[in-house]
Order: structure tokens, then sequence, then C-alpha cells
């Protein structure tokens, strides 16, 4: 029979605990290993941070510039600014001594400077996956710190809006996504960075062969007017960053764009800027993006 000493039993015992305590997270970059639950959390991605502040979530630090009205109190004193989303300051990492960066979107590629620093994940959501990767970050977040439940129960009311949604807007004809920004417009259709619209959400693309890339397809009024959507979603950039630029509601106010069926029946909407743009794929952003198109669709004649 084998005996093993005393002393030996002891100190594995001691041991697993601690091995017990890690926490392996997967994520868009690979995965991360967490000696314990995070205490001092550093955030370079406001859909994360939304996520976090609507799960009642206190973080450490954050990235300065331009954030969602629901994120103001982030520009408060207390909380650490740590350089922007593009460029981190890393002297003001050191001093802070995170136990977990958290990166995503616009962040992402910073993911392999700030991993040397500390423990860091990546939550750039899936653009072959949007929707299905924002809910596994959302469901990520939560279980690092013990919120699933509260987690679950809010995206399983995401999950039930987006399947109204989705039955109505098959029936509800076609739709553009637009966005304006310094008196310009762009056009975004099925796989780009709004494409929820189309998939998850349902919509029939008025214009089904739009240029996918990152900054949509340059588009004119007269476009718009051809296109003639039934819907027509419209997305205000400046008003998201608080830049100067012309309204996009006095932008599209023009006889071109009041030849359309969306504007005649009433059926143009300007999205919550900062959901989509700012803080998109986190969870209070989601819930308004669906509680949005749902009563859009609720109050059309």
């Amino acid at each position: 029979m084998l005996r093993v000493p005393i002393a030996t039993l002891f100190l594995a015992l001691l041991a697993a605990p601690l091995a017990a305590a890690e926490i392996t997270v997967r994520h868009a970059s690979g995965q991360t290993v967490l000696p314990a639950p995070p205490k001092k959390i550093v955030v370079f991605d406001l859909a994360a941070l939304d996520t976090l502040d609507a799960l009642g979530i206190p973080v450490l630090g954050v990235p300065g510039g331009a954030k969602p009205p629901s994120l103001a109190q982030y520009d408060a004193s207390r909380y650490r600014r740590m350089g922007t989303l593009w460029e981190p300051d890393y002297e003001a990492l050191n001093e802070a001594g995170p136990d977990l960066i958290v990166v995503g979107g616009r962040s992402g590629p910073r993911y392999a400077a700030l991993s040397r620093l500390a423990p860091t994940i990546d939550l750039s959501s899936d653009p072959a996956d949007p929707l299905g990767s924002e809910l596994r970050n959302i469901r990520t977040l939560a279980r690092l710190f013990g919120k699933e439940a509260e987690a679950e129960a809010r995206i399983a009311r995401i999950e039930s809006t987006i399947a109204t949604i989705h039955d109505k807007a098959g029936k509800a004809g076609t739709a553009l996504f637009v966005l304006s920004t310094g008196g310009r417009l762009s056009a975004f259709g099925r796989g780009s960075r709004f494409g929820l619209l189309h998939g998850a959400l349902g919509f029939r693309p008025a214009a089904p062969d739009l240029d996918a890339g990152i900054h949509g397809q340059p588009v004119s009024f007269e476009f718009i007017a051809k296109t003639d959507p039934d819907w027509l979603f419209v997305l205000d950039r400046d008003a998201a960053i608080g830049a100067r630029g012309q309204p996009a509601r006095q932008l599209l106010d023009n006889e071109l764009v009041r030849q359309t069926k969306a504007w005649r029946e009433g059926r143009v909407v300007y999205v919550d800027a900062a959901s989509w743009y700012l803080a998109a794929g986190g969870l209070r952003s989601l819930e308004t993006v669906v509680d949005q198109i749902a009563a859009a669709l609720d109050g059309a004649r």
C-alpha cells in the first residue's frame, strides 16, 4: 500500500482551493486565466462598461472620450482615466495595478500589449455572429462576477423582444439603415456593423447589394429616393460623439427623401445613436435597441 507523508497531503489540501479559484475566460483573442475573481477592473470597451454598469459591477478605470448618457457618471474624477479607446495610458495602468483589463471593438488591437501588463480579455463582437457574440460577452462578464441570474433574466427578455420584432419585420416591407456625419450619408446592409437590422431583427433590405465595409457605402439623397424603402432607420453619428454638424433630422428633411414611402408613412426612425454606435452590444444598449425598434413597429400605421 502506497503511503503518502502527512505533510504532503496537507500541502496538497492547501493548494486545492487556490487552483479551484482560477477562472479561465475564453474570448475573441484566445483565453485568459484569472487567478481569482477580479476586483480592480479597467475597461477599454464601452459595450463592456455598459454591461458592467447595468449589472452593478464597479470599475476602477475607464477611457476618456464620448460616452452614452447612461454612462456619463464615469466622467467623474473618482474614476481613473486610462487614456483613450485607441491609446491606453500605460503609465496610469502601471500605477493602478488592475487585476483585469477589458478591451473590445476599437480597443481590441491593443490586446497583446495590454495583456503583458495584467490579465486581459477581448470582448470584441464577431462580425459573422454579432448578436450571438454580444450575448456571449454579456454572459462572460456576468459569470465573472456572479451575476448570471440577473443577466439571464434580461437576456431572456431581449430574446423574446427580438422574436416578436422578427415576426413583425418580415411582414413590414423593406428597410434601409443610414448613418449621417458631417453632412454626409452612408448606408449599411447585411453583414455590416449594423447588420443586426437585417439579421436577427429580420427586416428585408431595401438595397441588398450594399458594401458591408466598416464605414458602409456612401450614398446620396437620390439613392434613398430611388431605393424607396418602407422603413428608413437613421443613426446621427455627430449626436453620438458630441460633434458639431447638421442634425440628421434636418439633413434628411428634403424634397427627395420626402418622396419615399418611409417618409410618407411616418416610418423614419432616428435610432438611439449611443446604443447603436458607442456602446453597441452592451446589455443596456441591446435593451434600448430592441425596445425602440419594437415600439416603432407597434406604432406603425
